[in-house]
């Protein structure tokens, strides 16, 4: 983890604020983690926290009381031209990303696509695969860890799955939310960044009706943390929780091209910070939707396309969401606009981000979400 340092606040015009608190970037030092979607199967098992044990035993809600920068990016996948790009140059292809994600310590996006070059498509009307190389295109633009619970994780089927897991193990690339059972797909990914230990759970609440119980992993069965069996996801926020100073809900959810979340979105996100999450954030719609305050957690509802092979119109607004959380504490947030071009998201500037953040602040207007 070697992105640049950014230490000063930028474009004041361009930033939202919460109660005065400025954002804290800096560098990514004394960061260190830990995803079970890298390891192997063996090493991917763990002991489950007991759910009645708490962090505010020995820790205060602060954690370690040094600020962490968490950046979330929408929807990403590698089809049409985009498969040409990573084909060509994939440690470049995605340079534009780069200065979106380097103010993080922390950076996550959803990775709507099977890693595999093998496996038969599944019976639906959209399948993404992408080849292992795209894990390179991923790092080299400083994402540290993908989700891949959503409705294209399993598009090849058994054998998509085993090469994603593969691939993402041979790569030392985490990703989440998938695994060779419930326990592994469950997992979240944890880091340690200047003492603060952040968790980051994956699942998605999208899966074609056809395909949910081939699709959803079990004691038994590898597949995807499904958010539809939301007593499960519940407990593994409880798990989390024991165990982390932040816990961060990563979520495939929503109806496509909505720009307000659905009744659905808004009773999983209370039920979630009622079980100990700090951040629920994620997408599905193509849409950016609404972000804000849900008591004393944070949720956004939809984070857009991020790198997709959108050509124009609302499916090509983008941008990357920053949380500055210090432990349980969400100190400030911020949302950098961007647009889409040839598929990648490209930094908004001037009067045209000043447009863009107007639009995204707009968009909280139906989210029962506070500023």
């Amino acid at each position: 983890m070697t992105r640049a340092r950014w230490t000063a606040v930028a474009g004041l015009s361009v930033v939202t604020l919460v109660a005065g608190v400025a954002l804290a970037f800096s560098s990514r030092d004394g960061v260190s983690s830990t995803a079970a979607s890298t390891s192997s199967p063996a090493a991917r098992t763990t002991t489950t926290p007991k759910l009645r044990e708490t962090t505010t035993t020995t820790r205060p809600a602060t954690g370690s009381g040094k600020p962490v920068v968490i950046a979330f990016g929408g929807d990403v996948h590698f089809e049409g031209i985009l498969r040409s790009q990573l084909d060509e140059n994939a440690t470049g292809m995605l340079a534009p990303v780069a200065p979106l994600l380097s103010p993080a310590d922390l950076a996550v996006v959803n990775l709507e696509t099977a890693i595999t070059e093998r496996g038969a498509p599944a019976t639906k009307e959209f399948v993404f695969r992408a080849p292992a190389r795209a894990f390179v295109a991923l790092a080299a633009a400083g994402v540290d860890v993908a989700g891949m619970a959503n409705n294209h994780g399993l598009d090849y089927g058994p054998d998509g799955l085993a090469d994603s897991l593969a691939s993402s193990a041979a790569a030392h690339f985490p990703i989440i939310g998938i695994g060779n059972n419930a326990n592994q797909a469950y997992e979240p990914y944890r880091a340690t960044v200047r003492g603060q230990r952040i968790a980051v759970i994956a699942a998605t609440q999208v899966i074609d009706n056809n395909l949910i119980s081939a699709w959803t992993a079990t004691e038994s069965q590898g597949g995807l943390a499904s958010a539809k069996n939301v007593d499960r996801l519940v407990q593994a926020v409880r798990a989390a929780r024991a165990a982390a100073d932040t816990v961060v809900v990563f979520l495939h959810w929503g109806v496509e091209q909505q720009t307000c979340p659905s009744a659905n979105q808004e009773a999983l996100a209370i039920t979630l910070v009622a079980a100990g999450a700090d951040v629920v954030v994620g997408g599905h719609a193509h849409r950016l939707q609404g972000g804000g305050r849900l008591g004393n957690a944070f949720v956004d509802y939809g984070l857009g396309n991020f790198v997709f092979y959108t050509a124009g119109g609302p499916g090509t607004e983008s941008g990357v969401l920053y949380l500055t959380v210090t432990g349980r504490r969400i100190d400030g947030y911020r949302f950098a606009p961007a647009v889409l071009q040839n598929g990648v998201a490209h930094p908004l500037s001037g009067d045209a981000a000043g447009a863009a953040l107007a639009h995204w602040d707009g968009l909280r207007s139906c989210t029962n979400l506070t500023p």
